[in-house]
């Protein structure tokens, strides 16, 4: 089977999806990799490495799409890149099929089948597959430093000859994997770390990475499926706002992480709960890319509101692109080991993570959720 690698083109994007060592091991697999020159050179890889893994230059995107069986991207491929794939050919990337009905419109009349990396079912099985999880990982440590080089103090308690410098204070909203990454960071930076989520399950995982646990005195829990939370109602959201209120205005520091699969952020910090906080307090969106959980979130900048400063850089995984890149690509090796044997593409439909993972196939949208959309928006 060859697959192609393609350079990415959406602005700020420096990962690349395969990197020389899947190569190395996928061509031991039978598989032939068609490789963009430079595709790799944001993500620190040179093509001469590319080479040496056995992967085959070229210049040309739309020659080596039109060649591949399979096209593997980091991010969605703009309209144009679409047109590039061959009828039939299999598109692997993060496609966020709810929001882009256009890009799944043209895979539809291209007769793509595409796979989404970022509706991979969130099961065990699927662990090693899970490159949302591998990008939250960068985003929660990412955020934080951004966080202390931004914060107009010191993030841990110091001793000196001028007097007690007291630790910044740390409020982490949400703590899926980006949120515990966030907490265990800024906790080895030495703030003092609080961290809340409407699922009581992840109680003690916050705990075990030494920030303390905020609860709503309300009896609801909001656990939902494939580890997010779930809407909750809206006297716990009433309870819950006047809880964070008070977290926000005494932090230095909040990172809010809290996202919905296919939809707009929810909005968790107000106009008035910035307003709230310590001139020279940082908010760092983690959200920024869905719109943001902050109401003043401008996704892709930073902007200093009522004193204080709101971060929303929507790709912080690609600020990493070397280690991004390199946990990326074993994601992205691992699910084709798991969709191919010798003769291709399994296309098992009786399977939980091709059937969950499957956005079109034979000119159709296959994908639950996005066909919804797609209806709706023809109303």
């Amino acid at each position: 089977m060859k697959l192609a690698v393609l350079k990415e083109t959406e602005e700020g994007e420096h990962r690349v999806a395969l990197i020389p060592d899947s190569i190395k091991r996928l061509a031991q697999k039978g598989f032939t990799v068609l490789f963009e020159k430079g595709a790799g050179i944001g993500a620190g890889y040179s093509d001469q490495e590319y080479e040496q893994a056995g992967a085959t230059l070229g210049s040309s995107p739309s020659e080596l799409a039109g060649q591949a069986d399979c096209v593997v991207k980091v991010r969605p491929p703009s309209l144009d890149e679409a047109g590039m794939l061959s009828s039939n050919s299999v598109l692997i990337a993060i496609l966020q099929p709810s929001l882009r009905l256009d890009l799944v419109t043209k895979l539809v009349e291209k007769q793509v089948t595409s796979f989404g990396l970022d509706i991979i079912p969130r099961t065990s099985l699927a662990q090693s597959m899970d490159v949302l999880s591998s990008m939250s990982t960068i985003a929660g440590y990412k955020a934080v430093l951004l966080a202390a080089d931004t914060i107009n103090r010191f993030f841990p308690m110091l001793m000196t000859a001028a007097g007690t410098i007291a630790p910044a204070k740390v409020l982490v909203i949400g703590a899926g994997v980006a949120g515990l990454m966030a907490c265990a960071t800024a906790k080895r930076l030495g703030g003092v770390v609080e961290a809340f989520d409407v699922r009581a399950e992840v109680k003690e995982q916050v705990k075990s990475v030494g920030a303390r646990f905020i609860e709503v005195p309300f009896s609801e829990d909001g656990s939902g499926g494939g580890g997010y939370a779930k809407e909750m109602s809206d006297e716990y959201k009433q309870k819950q706002a006047e809880l964070i209120s008070k977290h926000i205005a005494k932090s230095d520091v909040v990172i809010p992480t809290a996202l919905i699969p296919g939809r707009k952020a929810p909005i968790l910090i107000s106009e008035e709960q910035v307003a709230s906080m310590k001139p020279g307090s940082v908010i760092v969106d983690l959200a920024a890319e869905m719109g943001g959980n902050c109401a003043l979130t401008q996704p892709g900048r930073t902007i200093i509101a009522h004193g204080v400063t709101i971060v929303g850089h929507s790709n912080l995984p690609s600020t990493m692109s070397f280690h991004a890149s390199q946990m990326f690509s074993r994601n992205i090796e691992k699910f084709l080991l798991h969709l191919c044997d010798e003769k291709g593409f399994k296309m098992d439909m009786n399977d939980e993570i091709t059937r969950g993972s499957l956005v079109t196939k034979d000119g159709q949208v296959v994908h639950e959720p996005t066909s919804s959309q797609m209806a709706g928006s023809k109303i």
